[in-house]
């Protein structure tokens, strides 16, 4: 029997009372305001929920909105040491109930689609905290909010809410166990996520570094539209409302947008990204191999090389170019098919082509392949403290 244990037997053998979430804490909701009021140097700054991050229940400073002083904050509106801030609105109902914790007072208000959670006595404020970033008040937002297009979490939808408050001894017990589990999870999250930027930062030397041909005699140029079949006048866009949903992925400029019913293609192809920010922002690769059965919008050319080398030998190499200059449009920028068309690509001796192909792919696994790898490793780390912190924070109800 664990310390948790021994508490719930010692203080509470009968179970635990469960109460309102509107009798436990208040709910604060934040400052409005107009876009004219926002100003780069405006003397108030404040937090909106991009603040806060998905997936870590912490704070983010790198973006933040400042204010002119006619936006008037009341008191209970600056953040202070213990509160709870929560994404109380947005788009998405991914962000809403998003929670992150204040540790000391702050010179920062919270923004009109934001909230913060202010515990009253025989609550510790860490441990709601807890609760809140756990599985119960996700499935319960999930039925919340399923009624409505608006993603608002009022008073209204969260005062209902109940909440587990065993003695103050165990809720303290708890906060020490779970605290402790997060900063070990932090370090360990730290360490691999620095692993793998630096086998990111590897993959990108030997990319750069196999991929360069400058002087080589035994490489010789052609052009992209010489290189692979263009298919693009066989492509056919879909409106989403006119989509029939289905198993075959529904491929757009950047990947897989839906599944639909049926396919266009069937076989190996290489897709290079047509229009969009990306092409010249190269935050995600541009070009992708696809394999199997599936359907291309307009958003994404649709080109057939000869084997698996030489198709991965050009996605590698799309990917790690500058393509700027054959990029066309300012706001919308466009990569025609024209201009795909006149890019040079180099071509060295098909086993040089293998070779390099069977390097990168190995790099390529083990950075992006969800299924292995580091991400799988973080992602599993992330399961692991779900998992512990759930067992900890299920309480036998009192009746």
């Amino acid at each position: 029997m664990n310390r948790v244990e021994q508490l719930i037997a010692e203080l509470c053998p009968k179970g635990v009372e469960y109460r309102k979430f509107s009798d436990v804490a208040t709910y604060v909701r934040g400052v409005t305001y107009a876009k004219s009021d926002e100003q780069s140097d405006g003397p108030t700054r404040v937090l909106r929920s991009n603040n806060i991050s998905l997936y870590t229940n912490t704070l983010n400073l790198e973006d933040l909105k400042r204010v002119s002083s006619q936006v008037k904050v009341r008191n209970d509106q600056w953040l202070r040491s213990g509160d709870i801030l929560m994404s109380a609105a947005s788009g998405s109902k991914a962000h809403v109930g998003k929670v992150a914790f204040i540790v000391s007072d702050m010179d920062y208000c919270f923004g009109g689609f934001m909230a913060v959670i202010r515990v009253k006595s025989g609550v510790d404020s860490r441990f709601l905290f807890h609760y809140l970033i756990g599985n119960t008040f996700e499935k319960y937002l999930e039925s919340a909010l399923s009624t409505t297009t608006i993603n608002n979490l009022n008073s209204g939808v969260i005062g209902p809410f109940p909440i587990p408050i065993p003695p103050l001894e165990i809720q303290r017990e708890i906060v020490k166990i779970l605290d402790t589990f997060t900063e070990l999870e932090a370090e360990l999250e730290a360490e691999l996520e620095a692993e793998l930027e630096a086998r990111k930062t590897q993959y990108t030397y030997y990319r750069d570094t196999l991929l360069n041909f400058d002087g080589r005699d035994d490489v010789r140029w052609a052009t992209l539209g010489e290189v692979g079949e263009n298919l693009d006048s066989m492509r056919r866009p879909v409106t989403k409302t006119s989509r029939d949903s289905g198993t075959y992925p529904y491929y757009g400029a950047s990947g897989i947008v839906d599944y639909v019913s049926d396919y266009l293609f069937d076989g190996d192809f290489l897709l290079v990204s047509e229009d969009g920010a990306n092409l010249l922002a190269r935050s995600s690769p541009i070009a992708f191999s696809v394999t199997g059965k599936f359907w291309v919008n307009n958003h994404a050319h649709i080109v057939k090389v000869g084997t698996y080398s030489q198709r991965r030998f050009l996605e590698f190499y799309i990917n790690s170019i500058d393509v700027s200059t054959f990029v066309s449009g300012g706001a919308q920028p466009k990569l025609n098919k024209a201009n795909l068309n006149r890019i040079p690509i180099p071509i060295p001796p098909l086993a040089e082509q293998e070779r390099i192909v069977e390097i990168l792919d190995k790099f390529d696994a083990l950075v992006n392949d969800l299924s292995s790898g580091l991400p799988a490793e973080i992602a599993a780390r992330r399961k692991q403290y779900e998992h512990y912190r759930n067992r900890l924070l299920t309480f036998e109800e009192k009746h």
